[in-house]
């Protein structure tokens, strides 16, 4: 008989006023005894309607099962027959529009918990050494993947399994893209994500770092090389501003180098590591995201007091619902229906205050979303030392310039059907490179679905 329980096994996490002050992670993962009670909330549907709000078609109830029986490691078995990356997505994927969207224990009550379930068995595994890394001989096939990041990992890790001779170009110093560079310790230890890693090393995924697709090397360079296929899973490493006056002056950081500075480069840990990043005691951090939620977090543990301004109410915010209760614990201040509308410097060139206006939200525009406007005679002055800008990321030019036969979307991404294949010939590409800014699991599934692609166009 399941467990009726109509709300989720809580998450162990550290307590606020403690985690606000360190960098280590937040949620502490569930015990294999409440793992095994928040299991068995599952009711086994013989429909699995879970199953099709995951963007990587993992078989949920199947590695729940294996957790009820007491089985984490085969659940994590599971798990990695469809999803490269389980510790990572147990951690950061949105479960709840996702695969926990469409549970039936969510229609009277809270769905089943999946990402914390998928999580403990990912962790578990990982801890008694059993991460997989399964391969059929060498087919004779070679591919080159550009960047590290999810929807590269993924991509690389499904054509390896096939026994394809893989290597993947990574712009950084170290692999792992966006899951280095830009998400924060707190949510996903890097220690975790360079095991993954070495799992597809294990599988003889060959990476070579410090190299900028587009300058040290072309897409038509690799295909020269004798490489069948060609993966571009370059992210979206362009950040945008709002293009209002001050945005120039010291003190202003996109999120991107702000995040990269403390997340790859660790300069949270200065003197230790020595790519230090200066904030002054209050700090402005512009949107809505989870990038925004992510950058004010790492504020306020550099000591600072934080203020969220984003133009809409809280009820529009993009960022996962748990990410906005994590950051209004830790002290985090959230300035709803406000906009800047100037960034103002000192004598010396340095920021001294934000300029910003009320607003109000009017008739939806053409996404459905009710659209801003501001209010007459609302204007303020926000004093602040530093102020960090989360208004999205674009996907990078570089390659597309020195590509010039490559097509692009509307969105300034790499044009590509459905299933990332794009109008030049053994070319494919996914992620953020094609939909700008999106979720670590949707890159995934990206590169999941290319790899596929390229299976089946380069048959044994």
């Amino acid at each position: 008989m399941p467990n009726m329980s109509l709300v989720k096994n809580p998450m162990p996490e550290q307590e606020p006023a403690v985690r606000a002050t360190n960098f280590k992670e937040v949620a502490l993962g569930y015990t294999r005894e409440i793992a095994m009670e928040e299991a068995d909330r599952c009711l086994r549907c013989k429909n699995s309607p879970c199953v099709t709000g995951c963007p990587v078609n993992v078989p949920i109830p199947d590695f729940i099962a294996k957790i009820r029986e007491g089985d984490p490691v085969g659940a994590y078995a599971v798990i990695r027959s469809q999803n490269a990356l389980p510790a990572i997505c147990g951690r950061v994927c949105p479960q709840e529009s996702q695969c926990e969207s469409k549970c039936v224990r969510g229609i009277k009550g809270e769905p089943v918990a999946i990402g914390r379930l998928e999580r403990f068995a990912a962790d578990t595994a990982m801890a008694e050494g059993a991460a997989s890394s399964e391969k059929k001989a060498p087919c004779g096939k070679k591919a080159a993947v550009i960047g590290s990041g999810p929807a590269g990992l993924t991509c690389a890790g499904e054509l390896a399994k096939a026994g394809w001779d893989v290597t993947i170009y990574e712009a950084l110093h170290t692999a792992g893209g966006v899951l280095m560079y830009g998400i924060p310790e707190f949510r996903l230890p890097k220690a975790l994500v360079a095991r993954e890693i070495e799992t597809l090393k294990q599988m003889g995924v060959k990476i070579i770092t410090n190299a900028v697709a587009g300058k040290a090397l072309t897409v038509d360079e690799l295909l020269a090389e004798g490489n069948d296929a060609v993966f571009i899973g370059s992210g979206a490493g362009l950040p945008n501003f709002q293009k209002i006056p001050g945005e120039n002056l010291c003190g202003v950081y996109s999120a991107n180098e702000f995040l990269t500075r403390l997340n790859l480069m660790k300069a949270y840990t200065f003197p230790e590591h020595d790519t230090p990043v200066k904030i002054g005691q209050r700090v402005a951090v512009i949107g809505g995201g989870n990038v925004a939620m992510d950058a004010a977090r790492c504020a306020k543990r550099l000591g600072a007091e934080v203020t969220i301004v984003y133009r809409r109410s809280e009820q529009e915010m993009p960022a996962r619902a748990e990410e906005v209760h994590h950051a209004k614990e830790e002290g985090i201040i959230f300035r709803m229906l406000t906009a800047p509308t100037a960034i103002e410097g000192d004598e010396t060139g340095f920021v001294k205050a934000m300029k910003c206006i009320e607003m109000q939200l009017d008739e939806p525009d053409e996404r459905g979303r009710r659209r801003p406007v501001p209010v007459a005679g609302s204007e303020f002055e926000l004093p602040v030392e530093t102020v960090i800008v989360a208004i999205g990321n674009s996907p990078n030019p570089l390659i597309k310039k020195t590509t010039p036969d490559l097509p692009v979307n509307a969105k300034g991404g790499i044009e590509t059907d459905e299933n990332g294949r794009t109008g030049k010939k053994n070319v494919y590409a996914g992620g953020d490179a094609v939909t700008g800014a999106a979720t670590v699991i949707l890159a995934m599934g990206a590169g999941k679905k290319a790899a596929t692609a390229i299976l089946e166009d380069h048959p044994d």
